[in-house]
């Protein structure tokens, strides 16, 4: 069963968590002094908020799988729609392992497709992520002065 993922980034995380905690009626399921998520069942989607850099607002937008074939199934969807799609593969992202891939819609939002195999210690380097979608080159991507910054989501496992 698919799961829709929304990526916000914010300043304060503290608030934020009061924010949403309270939007939502339910705590995060995971909080950590620069990240929380919720995974909400009504409606199904996977809410997550960072304090990692970029700019404040709606960071992207993903499809969360939970098989390999899911996946699959959305990979294709993905070549389907249309546009460049990056190829991430397996990466260390927001304290969880996962496999992605990424493609831009028509107004330019980053849209990632995902199946999490487990957690990590670490949020990531924002290695493979800022390659990912700064290969799209739009105004979602983490700004040009931020690429030296190990700031950003995602890193390539090896």
């Amino acid at each position: 069963m698919k799961r829709m993922h929304v990526h916000v980034a914010v300043e304060d995380i503290p608030n934020a968590i009061g924010f949403y905690s309270a939007l939502f009626a339910t705590a995060p399921a995971v909080v950590k002094p620069d990240y929380a998520k919720w995974m909400l069942d009504d409606p199904r989607v996977n809410f997550a908020i960072s304090t990692r850099g970029r700019e404040r607002g709606l960071d992207h937008l993903g499809i969360q799988v939970e098989s390999q074939e899911e996946l699959q199934d959305v990979y294709a969807r993905l070549r389907t729609a249309g546009g460049a799609v990056i190829e991430q593969g397996q990466t260390a992202c927001c304290y969880a392992k996962s496999e992605k891939s990424w493609i831009d819609d028509p107004a330019g939002i980053s849209w990632e497709a995902f199946f999490t195999t487990g957690e990590n210690t670490h949020y990531g380097d924002g290695t493979g992520e800022r390659e990912a979608r700064i290969a799209h080159q739009t105004a979602c991507c983490v700004p040009q002065a931020d690429l030296a910054s190990p700031s950003g989501c995602c890193t390539t496992q090896e």
